[in-house]
């Protein structure tokens, strides 16, 4: 009885452990790794840029997508240096990203 008792538990937790796959929360070392990937891959912010623009708005999106991408590298290189200090700390609130996408390479997803 005590065995079947313990499957039960075990059953019941496996269950709610994978009944939430929506369930996502952001954690303090995922802060400092977008940190680390904005400090280090900033520079992606460009290509990406351009890529995002050309796809919304065809040819001109490249020289739009280009004067984003250079005024964005910066902003992801400042902010992935505030991200990487201050990972330790739940700020904004539940170590949420600041910037959309999340990783620099994420415009190629």
């Amino acid at each position: 009885m005590k065995k079947l008792r313990i499957y039960i538990l075990a059953a019941f937790t496996v269950l709610a452990l994978f009944s939430f796959p929506n369930a996502y929360a952001h954690t303090a070392a995922q802060k400092l790794g977008r940190g680390l990937a904005g400090m280090t891959c900033g520079f992606l912010e460009i290509p990406g840029n351009i890529v995002k623009e050309t796809k919304a708005r065809g040819a001109i999106g490249f020289p739009i997508g280009l004067a984003t991408g250079l005024g964005m590298t910066v902003t992801r290189e400042l902010v992935g240096v505030y991200e990487f200090l201050s990972a330790p700390f739940p700020v904004p609130a539940h170590f949420q990203p600041i910037l959309t996408p999340e990783y620099p390479w994420g415009y190629f997803e």
